[in-house]
């Protein structure tokens, strides 16, 4: 997990402080104890980086660490970073004014103070702001009587992340039903690591109520790969144990199946896959077997992945509709931009291409780092009409 950036995340602990020292505290000379304890807040990551990277003993307590430690480490390197960021070209442009140093040195504190103040809200309250949105999709192919059916769709719950607060896993729940929904659809990653994050949970999720019910779909964390399972069965059996209590949780998984929604005498699908997504994800979809039978109909697709829809669903299927998450646009959306767009063409929202649609939702939970700025915990609503 950490160790993938280990080295990126102590280099930029040392070359940050190592330029702000070197620029502007090398020269008190009278108080070395200040110059001292200037280094003992990124001594102190470091040492607990190396920790958290290279201790063996992974659980979901180790991945809450860990989520822990990456918010102090945005909210102490960050401002930092983007101080020096400033400063550096303002040295460079005193060769021409000496009050452009000056003007970027300031600008450098206020962007520093900004983005601490960023990463506290996103960490305190960002993760809570969930929103609604309203969106349509309107097809020549819908039968007339799904004319204005309403489809909720939720995504990447990563209920380990908010286990401890009940409150915020009713207020979902409340505010899901609020929508008055013909279909509820959850499009994966249930959990972080383990099936008994559940634990204390279920209850509250089985109160989720829709005409026509409650369906759901794998997502690559929701098969646990990021656990050292001691054997191959045990990883096996909490995966069944994910499947059951989505059953007792009154929610249907698709798992490379579909089903069949009606008004009076018409008919759409309803289909799933599991995760299909690029590597190192999990690539387990079958979408011809979750078509099989559906010919004609117009349809629906919840895959996790939305990587998914240009690899196979457009080239190979007629599916006009797929819904999927994943992304969480990083959790940190600015000015309308998301870093995902670096690893997602299709990241968030609403995409069309020749009459068909994918949706990207960003997520109503965080993975192991409980922040959320811009990129706001989201319920969607989307309502079919027909052309």
């Amino acid at each position: 997990m950490l160790y993938r950036i280990f080295f990126i995340l102590l280099a930029l602990l040392i070359v940050t402080d190592g330029y702000i020292y070197a620029r502007f505290l090398h020269r008190i000379k009278r108080h070395r104890i200040i110059r001292r304890l200037f280094w003992l807040p990124s001594l102190i990551l470091a040492l607990f980086l190396a920790c958290l990277t290279y201790s063996d003993n992974f659980s979901p307590g180790k991945s809450r660490l860990i989520g822990i430690y990456l918010l102090v480490y945005m909210a102490i390197t960050i401002p930092k970073c983007l101080f020096c960021l400033c400063v550096l070209p303002g040295r460079l442009l005193r060769i021409f004014s000496r009050r452009m140093e000056s003007v970027m040195f300031h600008t450098g504190l206020i962007t520093g103070v900004l983005s601490m103040a960023m990463i506290l809200y996103g960490a305190t309250e960002g993760w809570r702001h969930y929103q609604i949105k309203e969106v349509t999709f309107s097809s020549e192919e819908l039968p007339p009587a799904f004319n204005g059916y309403r489809i909720v769709q939720f995504s990447d719950l990563h209920i380990g992340t908010i286990a401890g607060y009940p409150k915020e896993i009713r207020r979902i729940v409340e505010l899901i039903n609020r929508q008055r929904p013909d279909l509820i659809v959850f499009t994966g990653d249930l959990v972080n690591h383990k099936a008994n994050e559940l634990d204390g949970a279920e209850g509250i999720l089985s109160g989720m109520r829709a005409t026509d019910g409650v369906y759901s779909v794998l997502g690559n964390h929701d098969y646990s790969t990021y656990v050292r399972w001691e054997t191959p069965e045990a990883q096996k059996a909490n995966l069944e144990d994910l499947k059951q209590r989505q059953a007792r949780m009154g929610w249907k998984l698709l798992n490379n199946d579909h089903v069949i929604l009606r008004r009076d005498s018409s008919r759409i699908a309803l289909a799933g896959v599991e995760n299909d997504g690029e590597p190192p994800f999990p690539r387990k979809g079958n979408l011809p077997k979750a078509l099989e039978g559906t010919e004609g109909l117009f349809k629906v697709l919840l895959s996790h992945d939305p990587t998914h829809w240009r690899r196979e669903v457009l080239p190979k299927s007629d599916v006009q509709l797929t819904l999927a998450g994943h992304t969480h646009a990083m959790q940190f959306i600015l000015a309308g931009y998301t870093p995902a767009a670096w690893f997602y063409p299709e990241n968030k929202g609403m995409y069309l291409e020749n009459g068909r649609g994918l949706y990207v939702n960003i997520g109503i939970g965080e993975v192991m780092l409980p922040f959320r700025f811009g990129a706001w915990p989201e319920i969607t609503v989307i309502t079919l009409r027909r052309k």
